[in-house]
């Protein structure tokens, strides 16, 4: 079979409302500790947006692929992704992911020095003849969850004994690597046996990822990643929340206290759209041990290493070369 039998995993629920802010960094951090995902509700963002930003998705998506490849991704990632042009688990994955994207990124007009930077630029549209409101959309949507996410490291600073607006500098915060991706899973059957995946088991690069779903399940976790067998956990869709997961760069930070979650998507033939933020800091932000992570007993596991390095390698390793778009158009 190609869904194996999995069990659904209990997640926190971070209320985002709630005016204990000690009860919301106890709960994250036992999050943080067992599962590095939970969800976030309460959170600012209506649920009559919401809907609207998933009924622009899934037009977008509905354009015929030869309009679609108009849009194709860049260098600096803005753009459309095609089916298979991820591929997140080589060890694992016969082929890419079955699932398509598009990327919006903080938009930098192109005589700003700043957007000479990779994860800064313009983003690339769809015409608004075709679509039309769809950019202010989006860029609402950006905005908005960009709030979020800060509201959420607040609480993860307090969970790391940190000042609370410790990643609210202006060296972090301040020209935050901000990423929306649009996703579409066209309703493929997986079969790990086969090494067919919606999404093949990977961690995030980055500090959180904020993600808004349909109520289609498909997303699992791997608690354990050393584990043989590994074991997966279903994540409930929950209407309205964000389900949010720590990345690989708040593990370096934090020395291993919190740990980024292996995670995937198997599809179940049902077609599945979800929306993921992924929110970093600046590109000149080193990031490094936090001292409250460390003692002498317990020194730094990595080396300090530049927030814009570390993901234009992340990138790099896990996306198709553009080339071969150029060469199947030729």
């Amino acid at each position: 079979m190609g869904r194996q039998s999995t069990q659904f995993s209990a997640l926190n629920c971070i209320d985002l409302s709630n005016s204990d802010i000690n009860q919301s960094v106890r709960l994250l951090k036992q999050a943080c500790l067992d599962s590095g995902f939970f969800y976030v509700v309460n959170h600012g963002i209506s649920q009559e947006f919401m809907d609207e930003v998933f009924a622009q998705s899934k037009k977008f998506f509905s354009l015929p692929l030869e309009e679609k490849m108009q849009i194709l991704r860049n260098e600096k990632h803005r753009g459309y992704t095609p089916v298979l042009d991820e591929l997140l688990d080589p060890e694992n994955q016969l082929r890419g992911d079955y699932k398509e994207g598009y990327y919006i990124g903080v938009e930098k007009a192109e005589d700003d020095p700043e957007s000479k930077k990779p994860f800064y630029g313009q983003n690339i549209w769809p015409a608004p003849d075709v679509l039309p409101g769809w950019r202010e959309t989006m860029e609402k949507f950006h905005r908005e969850t960009l709030e979020v996410g800060k509201a959420v490291a607040k609480i993860i600073s307090l969970a790391l004994d940190l000042d609370e607006n410790f990643f609210d500098q202006p060296k972090m915060f301040g020209e935050p690597i901000a990423t929306l991706r649009l996703l579409h899973y066209e309703g493929q059957i997986s079969d790990p046996s086969k090494g067919l995946y919606g999404a093949g088991a990977h961690t995030d690069y980055g500090l959180i990822t904020l993600l808004a779903t349909d109520d289609v399940s498909g997303l699992q976790i791997c608690k354990n990643r050393d584990a043989k067998p590994q074991i997966w956990e279903d994540v409930a869709p929950l209407k309205g929340a964000f389900i949010v997961n720590l990345g690989d760069m708040l593990e370096r930070w934090s020395n291993c206290v919190f740990k980024s979650t292996l995670h995937r998507v198997l599809g179940n033939g049902q077609e599945r759209y979800s929306i993921a933020y992924f929110l970093e800091p600046s590109h000149d932000c080193l990031v490094e041990c936090l001292p409250t992570c460390k003692s002498d007993s317990n020194p730094p596991k990595f080396p300090p290493i530049l927030c814009q390095d570390y993901l234009t390698q992340r990138y790099k390793d896990t996306h198709a070369d553009l080339k071969i778009y150029k060469k199947q158009q030729a």
